[in-house]
């Protein structure tokens, strides 16, 4: 969790203050968050029902064993869902957000679809968004499905990376159909985080 505040020490008639860097006040994740079934998108019955899960890394290669993660996506039709009820799990309404805390070894599942691509020729993903100690802001990265090797290489973001870099973004697929896509934080093998319109990166304590 983080909080901005603004300088306020003594400064000359209308100049304008600058606010400082955000003060990492937590993480609290563990009391009001998460949520009973946030981590369920869909039941493990589902037909199509596929693990995604992976394990969160600072830059020393160890387990963040206090960080949070939440999930958007679309349904495996590539449909964005518009259904309200995200915070109260109904059983059968998918309304493509999902939340969920990290175990004491930094490893989370969630259980979701694949989702399909929004567009036709588009590569399909889940955004992912991540809250861990030391972070003054959350940051952003997408999890793209490693199948469709002709869309992965027309996306924008992927083709704007190096090889190294990109592979950093796509889930691998294990034998049992689950997607595996581990998060480092910093430090060799770093995930890409993206930036958007008014919100500043920085993902470092």
């Amino acid at each position: 969790m983080s909080d901005q505040h603004t300088n306020t020490s003594t400064t000359a008639p209308g100049e304008r203050l600058i606010p400082i860097p955000g003060q990492t006040i937590g993480p609290f994740y563990g009391f009001a968050l998460p949520y009973p079934g946030g981590e369920n998108l869909v039941d493990r019955s589902h037909p199509d029902a596929v693990r995604l899960h992976g394990t969160v890394y600072d830059g020393h290669g160890d387990p963040v064993p206090d960080s949070m993660l939440e999930i958007w996506q679309a349904d495996a039709q590539g449909r964005v869902s518009q259904e309200p009820g995200s915070l109260v799990r109904d059983g059968y309404t998918f309304t493509g957000f999902g939340r969920v805390a990290v175990d004491n070894v930094g490893h989370y599942d969630f259980t979701t679809v694949n989702p399909g691509a929004t567009e036709d020729g588009k590569a399909a993903f889940i955004t992912m968004t991540v809250f861990a100690r030391g972070l003054l802001n959350r940051l952003f990265t997408r999890i793209y499905l490693p199948e469709d090797q002709a869309a992965l290489d027309q996306d924008p973001v992927l083709s704007s990376l190096d090889p190294q870099r990109r592979r950093t973004l796509i889930a691998q697929r294990e034998e049992d159909g689950s997607l595996r896509f581990d998060i480092h934080l910093q430090g060799d093998g770093e995930t890409v985080f993206l930036s958007y319109p008014n919100h500043r990166l920085d993902h470092s304590a």
